[in-house]
């Protein structure tokens, strides 16, 4: 819990700080669509497992997406989900993930968030 109060007082103190991270100007314009069929093979599994409800094979797939970004429409904390979408290579998590919103969104980012694209099926 202690974590979790250190982490949020540093993203404050960085957004009113204004650092170039934290500054950055919200997507203004709606993402792109791709087609689920344009998606890398890892993407469309990603996708599949997450319809299925798992397992996830990432300890942080399902957690909250803070959208911190701004790069996608502005919802209450806990709007959006984030999950893994593997990179091959990669030694860690990489950068490409999907976001599930609550009103059954799906979004697709293949650089840690910089750019969204909405899946449409």
């Amino acid at each position: 819990m202690k974590k979790r109060w250190f982490i949020l007082i540093i993203v404050l103190i960085f957004r009113i700080a204004g650092t170039p991270g934290f500054a950055r100007e919200p997507q203004k314009t709606k993402p792109n669509e791709v087609t689920l069929g344009a998606l890398p093979k890892e993407a469309q599994e990603t996708l599949l497992t997450i319809k299925q409800g798992g397992p996830f094979p990432y300890k942080r797939d399902g957690t909250v997406f803070g959208n911190f970004e701004r790069r996608l429409p502005e919802k209450n904390r806990g709007y959006y989900r984030e999950y893994t979408v593997p990179t091959p290579g990669s030694r860690d998590r990489g950068a490409r993930r999907i976001i599930v919103s609550r009103g059954g969104e799906y979004y697709y980012t293949d650089d840690h968030y910089q750019t969204f694209q909405r899946i449409r099926e």
